[in-house]
């Protein structure tokens, strides 16, 4: 007679096959549709309004930096790279829908009409918050890691008891993906059914930390233990990030529950204008990803599908022109008074508060600019 043995049995109950699928892709990196692409076709009036996002974005950041290096700037978090990830899926939406953006996402603030001025005066520090979000639909910026996914769960839970069809997104990186914040929001957006589509991207590193120390498991795979739709896609292909957000927002909007989009990118400069990133990763390393750059993948696409110079020319006029508004509009930024936070300190009027104003005012010789 043949004896199983104990360890047998229990080693039965053990699940060691977390499936990873790769990242869905309609254009590859050289600019040519993918089986897929060619099945479902391109749209190219979204397609050039997609690039022309994308091209504003990166030269919005461009000017931030240098701005920063200018001394008009305390600090700019650069999100060069990451533009197809933040334009595709931002424009997916609906403006009705609801955005908690982290603080890198400058491509979503630009797409959804808030003006670089109001993008900028967080990072030039004359406000606390640059952008008021009823007139966007946009949250101001998260700067503690992780938590305006637990905001975004907490709204979706109001969308939900409305009765609302409204769809909530909200972004992070993967380095946020393994704070408690994220996963305690997880958690909650599928025990609750609620409406929101958690955008991770994945720019492969968490500051100087790359995700292969910080995780064993991609996120996507992570999403089905949580009881979330998860999704993988090529986050510098803005055709693809746009159709799979359309998808993924559709199914939330019908009421199918929360879902999880990984999105793989690349952060092309530093964490931050206080980072060297080339104290952590190679030359070669960089190379690689700016062989899949999405800007110039997607006009290589456009030029070979027979959009003309003309469109081209005619974007350089607008991005010189708009780049020249970001310095002006961000040379213009000055603070209020500091009298002014005396006024928020609490809901009603307080006597130490009066005294501690008044003796403000008094020794007062200039304003904060």
């Amino acid at each position: 007679m043949t004896t199983i043995s104990p360890l047998a049995t229990l080693l039965a109950a053990q699940q060691t096959d977390p499936t990873s699928t790769p990242p869905f892709q309609l254009v590859d990196e050289h600019g040519d549709l993918t089986a897929a692409g060619r099945e479902v076709g391109v749209d190219l009036d979204l397609a050039k309004d997609l690039h022309a996002d994308m091209v504003l974005a990166r030269r919005l950041d461009q000017e931030g930096l240098a701005l920063q290096r200018q001394g008009e700037l305390h600090l700019w978090l650069m999100a060069w790279g990451q533009e197809a990830a933040q334009v595709g899926s931002v424009r997916a939406l609906q403006l009705s829908d609801r955005v908690f953006p982290s603080y890198r996402e400058h491509a979503v603030a630009l797409c959804r009409g808030i003006s670089p001025a109001d993008i900028m005066r967080q990072w030039r520090g004359v406000a606390h918050s640059g952008w008021d979000p009823a007139e966007s639909n946009v949250h101001i910026n998260s700067l503690v890691l992780g938590t305006q996914t637990l905001h975004a769960t907490g709204y979706a839970t109001g969308v939900r008891l409305d009765r609302s069809d409204e769809v909530v997104m909200t972004y992070f990186g993967d380095g946020a993906a393994s704070q408690g914040d994220v996963n305690e929001a997880f958690n909650w957006a599928a025990a609750g059914g609620l409406p929101v589509v958690f955008f991770c991207q994945n720019n492969q590193w968490a500051i100087s930390t790359p995700t292969a120390t910080q995780m064993r498991t991609p996120l996507h795979v992570r999403a089905a233990g949580f009881g979330l739709a998860g999704y993988h896609v090529d986050g510098n292909d803005v055709l693809a990030v746009h159709a799979v957000t359309q998808h993924a927002v559709a199914r939330v909007r019908a009421g199918e529950g929360p879902a999880l989009i990984e999105a793989q990118t690349y952060r092309l400069a530093g964490h931050s204008s206080s980072d060297d990133p080339k104290r952590y990763r190679t030359d070669d390393e960089l190379a690689g990803w700016q062989a899949k750059d999405p800007i110039v993948r997607l006009e290589r696409l456009l030029r070979s599908s027979g959009v003309d110079d003309t469109y081209f020319d005619e974007l350089q006029a607008r991005e010189e022109a708009f780049a020249a508004e970001v310095r002006e509009q961000c040379k213009t930024l000055h603070g209020d008074d500091l009298a002014v936070v005396f006024d928020h300190t609490y809901a009603e009027p307080h006597p130490v508060m009066e005294s501690e104003r008044a003796q403000h005012v008094a020794r007062r010789d200039r304003t904060v600019a």
